[in-house]
């Protein structure tokens, strides 16, 4: 019975592990690729208020051209991604602070998209807070799962290491 519950909890953490590391070799990927995601506008035509892409044709909107238009676009897609990619992996108590500059990185992105704003990087924080609070209580939720996850991972590692000290002092 002992060798069954052995197994299962080998399983567990092999799996456990697997998917730890998914999950850090696709943050890294991400978190490569976001020099690239902010240079992107340079490939955008500066002389046309149109860009014919793959995804579609892309309108300047409100700005004089395509390139300034996703360089506006990048800019602001490139910070809510790094603050966003920080709130979810930080274990810091003060994490809840990094919501602040991704709510504004948000709104102002919002404003991007929204081509009759004509103040774009103009900043109310209250009222940005009706469009963003649904998405900042989404993330507070995914936090609050990961942080779980992460409980479990140090319990079990300081069992590891309990365990450890008490077969090095039986040898002992």
């Amino acid at each position: 019975m002992n060798n069954k519950s052995t197994k299962t909890n080998t399983k567990f953490r092999q799996t456990d592990r697997k998917k730890n590391l998914i999950s850090g070799v696709l943050l890294s990927l991400l978190l490569i690729a976001t020099p690239f995601l902010f240079y992107i506008y340079k490939y955008a035509p500066s002389d046309s208020k149109e860009w014919d892409t793959i995804f579609g044709t892309i309108s300047a909107s409100g700005f004089s051209n395509a390139q300034s238009y996703m360089h506006a676009v990048f800019t602001k897609l490139t910070f809510i991604m790094l603050t966003g990619i920080w709130f979810l992996t930080s274990n810091n108590w003060w994490k809840y602070a990094i919501l602040v500059p991704f709510t504004m990185f948000l709104f102002q992105f919002i404003g991007v998209l929204n081509y009759e704003l004509q103040y774009i990087d103009e900043f109310d924080f209250w009222y940005s807070l009706p469009i963003i609070l649904p998405i900042l209580f989404f993330l507070i939720y995914i936090s609050l799962r990961i942080s779980k996850n992460q409980d479990a991972s140090v319990d079990l590692m300081s069992e590891v290491e309990d365990e450890i000290k008490k077969i090095m002092s039986d040898d002992l």
